[in-house]
This record gives structure tokens, C-alpha cells and sequence, in this order.
């Protein structure tokens, strides 16, 4: 998939799958984690598991949340695209992050969280964040940073979409808008 690959993380509604999107829409390779990678299952084995309990809690929801190694692996293999970006959250990152070139992690106050995980959930009512206890997870979550990558380059995710992707493009010295131009700078 990519020459170079990189990790776009951050807490629920800091905009990952928006800037997916972008990314996208501009001709770069960019995997939604969250849609094309995610299962549930034990974070250290990759086993699938099954909840504890029927609905399950949003807390183990979250601690489930797991991407597929190999699919990550095989997409990495894959040198077609001079870039590549794995946007999402997964709990068993550490299995493969040191495959990555780089982080980047989107920032948001609680506030811009908020509003961005009404929005969505307003769009589709059983979008995550539409419970009481999964949004008191976010927002725990949120203060504590558990499950955010400790190191990488911080971006403010409260500036306009092109703004944020353009700063990742140009973190990781892209050129221009689109496949055709993307070489790494």
C-alpha cells in the first residue's frame, strides 16, 4: 500500500475519519481503521471474543476494539502508493506501530468533542457516543488520553479539515493535492 505509512489517531470525534475522507478525495491511500480493519477481540492475542454481557458495556466495547495485524501487515507490504494512512483507534496498536514511519495525533477540547460526536450521532443514532455510558467513556477518555499513542506530532484538530490535512501532508513531505503528486518531498 504505502512506501511510507502513517497513523492518524486521537479520541472519539477528533476527526479521523474526516480526515480519511480528505485524504481520499485528494488521490492519497487512506485505510479507515475503524470500518475496514476493526473487530472485536482480546487486544494481546487478536482472538475475536465475544461480550461479557448483552448489549455489551461501552467500556468493553472500547477495550475490544482491536485492527486486524495482518491485514495492517499485508497493507504495508504493499508498496503501490508513495503514502499511506491508517486512520482509526485500535487497541492492540502496539502490535504493529513500530511498522509505521509515523503518528499523528488529533487534538480537540471536550467541547468541539462534543459537538462533533452529537453531530454524528444526529446523522446515525447508533453511531458510537449515542449512550449515556458510551459518552461518559468519551469523555473520561478524553481527559485521560488512555488509548491515544504517548508520542507523535500533535495536530489541532479544531482548525478547518483542509487545514488539518495539509499539515499532515506537509509533516510528511507531501507536495500538492492528489496520487500523482504526493511524492515525499
Amino acid at each position: 500500500m504505502g512506501v511510507r505509512n502513517f497513523l492518524i489517531e486521537g479520541v472519539s470525534g477528533a476527526g479521523k475519519t474526516a480526515v480519511a475522507t480528505e485524504l481520499q478525495r485528494r488521490g492519497y491511500q487512506a485505510v479507515h481503521g475503524d470500518r475496514e480493519l476493526a473487530y472485536r477481540g482480546d487486544p494481546e492475542t487478536g482472538h475475536p471474543v465475544v461480550p461479557e454481557t448483552d448489549p455489551p458495556t461501552a467500556a468493553w466495547i472500547s477495550a475490544h476494539h482491536i485492527w486486524d495485524v495482518g491485514k495492517v501487515r499485508a497493507y504495508i507490504a504493499d508498496q503501490d502508493e508513495p503514502l499511506t494512512f491508517f486512520c482509526g483507534g485500535s487497541r492492540n496498536l502496539q502490535k504493529f506501530i513500530d511498522l509505521l514511519d509515523g503518528v499523528f495525533i488529533l487534538e480537540v477540547d471536550q467541547e468541539t468533542m462534543n459537538r462533533r460526536i452529537d453531530e454524528r450521532v444526529a446523522r446515525d443514532p447508533t453511531d458510537f457516543g449515542g449512550t449515556p455510558d458510551e459518552r461518559d467513556l468519551i469523555v473520561h477518555l478524553h481527559a485521560t488520553q488512555d488509548h491515544v499513542p504517548k508520542a507523535g506530532v500533535r495536530i489541532d484538530a479544531t482548525a478547518p479539515l483542509a487545514t488539518v490535512v495539509d499539515e499532515i501532508l506537509a509533516r510528511c513531505g507531501a507536495r500538492g493535492q492528489g496520487a500523482g503528486e504526493n511524492a515525499p518531498s
